[in-house]
């Protein structure tokens, strides 16, 4: 995001949040039956974070740069933020703060040959690592066999949110929760974007999910952010047919920016017999696609 940009991403995220809350919600009174606004206005949250009106205004046109942190908390507070948001918050002051300054952390492209050890000696789960991008740099062999429909796109680094928005009937068919896998990606994304900026891939990857895709340009447009730690997702496999996973997301201390995902199952259930089943059929199988090349066609 160039200083426009952020002074517009700013303006947009803090507009949009208070935007959600009602006066009811806030404990205030909403005097009169014609208000101009949706939510909170302007001078509403200042009350509630206890700073002048006029500072209020001047965060929400892109000035948190001077901001203290008892000044975000407070704002944080009145704007109810989860910690997903508050993190995309302090995140956009640190940048409104370091203006003419670069701060570029390209995501990691690659993996050390010990964390794809590491995910090759995992072979009862399937388990890869991503970038702050989505883009799927390293998997084991039960991975790839469960995210085949992904790998079989073409493009590489194979990305799991173009996946989603560029192959949405693909995607559709893989994801049973399709329309929450695609808000949770666009939040991620959004979210990465307020902690690396200055990343031209990533800013690239933005630019052309939004040209190409009117879903994303639309959940893009609504500012919100989330963490992917752990929780549950439906698969829908052409082999094995739907496996209910449980996921933990990690991140790697000793590659910071990178992701480990782990899925598995509980013993006995239905998609634990299914994954055992998935993985005799990868290994039946000449030849998989890969995060680095999709199968020959020959």
């Amino acid at each position: 995001m160039g200083t426009p940009d952020l002074n517009a991403e700013i303006r947009e995220f803090l507009s949009t949040r208070r935007a959600r809350i009602t006066p009811e919600q806030a404990g205030l009174p909403a005097y009169g039956g014609n208000r101009r606004v949706t939510g909170l206005r302007r001078e509403e949250v200042a009350m509630l974070a206890g700073v002048s009106v006029d500072y209020y205004v001047r965060m929400e046109r892109g000035g948190l740069g001077g901001a203290s942190e008892s000044v975000l908390d407070a704002l944080a507070d009145a704007l109810r933020l989860d910690e997903a948001e508050r993190t995309h918050l302090y995140a956009l002051a640190e940048e409104s703060g370091a203006r003419g300054r670069s701060r570029h952390r390209p995501a990691p492209t690659a993996v050390r040959p010990a964390v794809q050890q590491m995910l090759d000696a995992m072979t009862d789960a399937p388990a890869w690592v991503r970038n702050g991008r989505h883009d799927i740099l390293a998997m084991n062999q039960l991975a790839r066999a469960l995210y085949s429909p992904v790998l079989a796109v073409p493009g590489r680094p194979a990305n799991t949110t173009r996946f989603v928005y560029l192959h949405p009937d693909e995607a559709r068919d893989f994801f049973v929760d399709y329309d929450r896998i695609a808000a949770d990606a666009a939040a991620m994304l959004h979210l990465e974007a307020g902690r690396n900026p200055h990343d031209k891939a990533l800013i690239a990857l933005v630019g052309e999910l939004s040209t190409r895709s009117e879903t994303f340009r639309q959940r893009w447009a609504s500012h919100d952010v989330k963490f992917h730690r752990s929780g549950q997702k439906r698969l829908r496999h052409p082999v094995v047919g739907q496996l209910d996973l449980d996921f933990e997301s990690m991140e790697l201390s000793s590659a910071p920016g990178l992701q480990l995902n782990v899925y598995t199952a509980a013993a006995g259930t239905p998609t634990a017999d299914a994954l055992k089943l998935l993985a005799s059929w990868a290994a039946s199988q000449e030849q998989l696609p890969t995060e680095t090349a999709p199968a020959s066609a020959g």
